[in-house]
């Protein structure tokens, strides 16, 4: 017994001191990568007989290989998976050899689940990029490389696999390879390791291959075993992002969070960002125990010597060798939306721990993943990969991605659906947040609503092309303007002759039409008048930013509601007749969407009422305070 003891104790011993490989499987769809994970686990005998039985099972059922047993069902868990034969989600599986510990990442090859094979990549240390030997390199293979350089993967195997299907043929081989590296010439691989292979029937997987003498190279599993990519962490410049603020009472107040890079110890200097504070750390706190030091990956609360300005979002760096903090910068981005990604469009940017009001102030490029040719970029469609400026409302401390994951990454959130809509790589900062600062004046806002007797606000009319808003707007204005208010009315119209005369009625356009506005509408804000104005502005993200751009109960939307067929009575224009004709594209209400407003301050409804109506109902709304 005591033997046996022993054994496990050693066994678990060797076992904790090994090293761990995370990497990916991907390539295009129906390449094998399923497939080849079940071998490789089978082969490598890391499951047991019961596994093996239900496998055989699950086989005659749902396999794709006459009886015989399926490998792609060990991985392919959803029924939906099962089912197609294809791979949906990300599938993580952990094993172990005598050399290293793995976490293997198997990723969808199909195109409408790239965002999932990019959340894969995103903690692989190393890539198997697989490609089928009967129909060589696809689009998806090179898009899936093309993701994996971005996201900072090195080390890359490639698996030209089902080469049983060309009777292991070399020549075929060699030209798959061939065209590869010379795909891969300007992405940022370290290096890239052909392997001949077929998951099906085991060739070069774990053993090597009686029908490639030709091949010399290692097997996958070997390769795997003895790849460098791990990055160590805890070399790096110490980086900890704030999680949470630990108050149980008054008399404690710890900072919460896990070291992303870098170690800590008691008694060493630190500065919180973006503030930039210095403090030293008094205690670090694991659970019930105090440690001497903290080290990458590993989550612990941190004490303070001083009390110091720090919340959640922010960072904790070394003091002597602080992270940049800016508030533009060029990002890498790939787009995971089926809604396009749009210049000028506002989205939540979410870190590690912050969240911040985010606008695509330009997107430079796209790249074409088959050739690497930047082409022009309007806007960004789902899967496609390029390369734009970013703007934050407030600086956040970061790192270029190749130099910390971590400080680095951010996803794009929708701001009313809450989907992730994009991830992206900080590459710069385009300007230091310390360089540009608010100009303080004496003569404020708040001075001049003293003088003018009244508060400003935005009154902004929304609502189809014919639905009134001009003429309640005029109405409204000759109204307050009796009273003393100081006013003044953009007009879509009117300004679309001046500010924006170089705009068009695209989607983009439209955005930029919008953000411009509500830059004006801030300054007029500023200057302490109530400013009215009259946009179709279909798209609540626009009109959510134009809110976010003033102050609490500043941003009165006013949504005049009319249907279609009245507007479309009243134009006398004839606008909407040349809409339907075809006559003008991109017409709100025909051929363009109009999202209407879910929770407006004024709700009129100017197909029934009176201009008279609706003008005393939003003066019965408003409180201008004179």
């Amino acid at each position: 017994m005591n033997d046996v003891t022993t054994n496990i104790d050693k066994y678990l011993e060797e076992q904790s001191n090994l090293d761990l490989l995370r990497f990916i499987t991907c390539g295009s769809v129906d390449d094998g990568k399923s497939t080849l994970i079940g071998r490789l686990l089978y082969e490598a005998q890391l499951i047991f007989e019961d596994q093996v039985a239900a496998l055989t099972n699950e086989s005659k059922r749902h396999g794709s290989q006459g009886g015989d047993i399926d490998f792609a069902l060990l991985v392919d868990g959803l029924a939906a998976e099962r089912e197609q034969g294809i791979t949906i989600d990300v599938a993580y599986r952990f094993f172990a050899t005598d050399h290293r510990k793995f976490i293997v990442a198997d990723t969808p090859g199909h195109e409408q689940y790239t965002r999932n094979m990019a959340t894969g990549a995103s903690t692989a240390d190393a890539a198997v990029i697989l490609v089928d030997a009967t129909a060589g390199a696809l689009t998806q293979t090179r898009r899936h490389s093309f993701i994996c350089s971005q996201l900072g993967i090195r080390h890359v195997a490639l698996a030209v696999n089902k080469m049983d299907l060309v009777d292991f043929d070399k020549a075929t081989y060699d030209k798959i390879v061939s065209d590869y590296l010379e795909f891969a010439k300007p992405l940022n691989f370290d290096e890239i390791s052909p392997i001949p292979m077929s998951a099906l029937k085991g060739d070069n997987v774990v053993e090597r291959s009686e029908k490639t003498p030709w091949y010399t190279g290692p097997t996958l599993i070997s390769y795997l075993e003895t790849v460098d990519a791990n990055q160590s962490l805890i070399d790096e410049t110490f980086r900890m992002p704030i999680q949470w603020v630990n108050r149980p009472d008054r008399t404690f107040r710890g900072f919460a969070g896990t070291v992303v890079s870098g170690k800590i110890a008691r008694g060493d200097e630190v500065r919180v960002l973006p503030s930039g504070e210095v403090a030293s750390i008094q205690d670090i706190i694991l659970y019930k125990d105090s440690l001497e030091e903290a080290v990458s990956d590993q989550a612990v609360t941190i004490t303070l010597d001083r009390e110091v300005d720090c919340s959640r979002g922010d960072v904790l760096v070394a003091s002597m060798d602080p992270s940049e903090v800016a508030d533009q910068f060029e990002v890498n981005i790939v787009w995971m939306d089926q809604e396009p990604g749009h210049h000028g469009r506002s989205y939540w940017l979410k870190t590690s721990t912050t969240r911040v009001n985010a606008i695509l102030t330009d997107l430079k490029y796209k790249y074409n993943v088959n050739t690497m040719e930047h082409l022009a970029a309007p806007d960004l469609a789902l899967n496609d990969i390029g390369v734009a400026t970013l703007s934050v409302d407030k600086p956040i401390a970061f790192e270029p991605y190749d130099s910390n994951r971590s400080m680095g990454s951010f996803v794009l959130i929708d701001r009313y659906s809450n989907a992730t809509v994009a991830a992206g790589m900080i590459n710069f900062a385009l300007r230091r947040a310390k360089n540009v600062h608010q100009q303080k004046l004496v003569v404020d806002k708040a001075a001049r609503s003293v003088l003018n007797n009244h508060k400003s606000q935005v009154l902004w009319f929304t609502g189809l092309s014919g639905a009134g808003k001009s003429a309640i707007a005029d109405a409204l204005e000759q109204k307050l303007h009796a009273r003393g208010i100081r006013t003044y009315i953009l007009d879509g119209d009117n300004v679309r002759h001046g500010l924006n005369q170089d705009l068009g009625f695209s989607d983009n356009d439209r955005i930029e039409n919008i953000r411009r506005i509500a830059e004006v509408a801030k300054l007029m804000i500023d200057a302490g008048l109530v400013v009215l104005t009259s946009f179709i502005s279909p798209f609540r993200a626009e009109r959510d930013m134009a809110r976010q751009l003033v102050g609490e109960g500043e941003f009165v939307e006013i949504f005049v509601d009319t249907p279609l067929e009245e507007a479309e009575r009243r134009d006398v224009k004839g606008l909407y007749a040349k809409a339907r004709k075809g006559e003008l594209p991109n017409f709100t209400g025909i051929d363009s969407p109009y999202e209407a407003p879910l929770n407006p301050e004024v709700h009129l409804h100017s197909g029934e009422d009176s201009i008279d109506v609706c003008v005393q109902q939003i003066i019965d709304t408003l409180d201008l305070g004179n």
